[in-house]
């Protein structure tokens, strides 16, 4: 992909995210700058996830641990664990907000 397609992939992606979490009916709020969206859970903990556009990579740090996505086959996977993002964070906010979350695929 070229760098054009990357950014357009990758905020569509983070929009995505973004509306989800508008949408769920539990207390989670987020930031979001350049780039850059700060899921933040009452505990205070964060999930953070931005681009990193050089590598055409999105970059997710939860209070558990660091993933790096790469597009393949129409999904963002996890290139050490195999896991699908959207997997990786309903697991990740599940864990950190102490309630299951299903953020669903916008």
């Amino acid at each position: 992909m070229n760098d054009t397609e990357y950014h357009q992939l990758a905020e569509k992606t983070l929009l995505a995210i973004e509306e989800a979490v508008e949408a769920l009916d539990i207390d989670l709020d987020y930031e979001t700058t350049d780039g850059m969206l700060e899921v933040i859970f009452q505990n205070d903990t964060r999930i953070i996830i931005n681009k990193q556009a050089p590598i055409h990579q999105i970059w997710v740090a939860t209070k558990f641990n660091g993933h790096h996505f790469d597009w393949k086959d129409s999904q963002w996977i996890d290139n050490r664990s195999g896991m699908e993002l959207w997997d990786l964070l309903d697991d990740a906010a599940s864990k950190q907000s102490g309630q299951t979350v299903q953020l669903g695929r916008a």
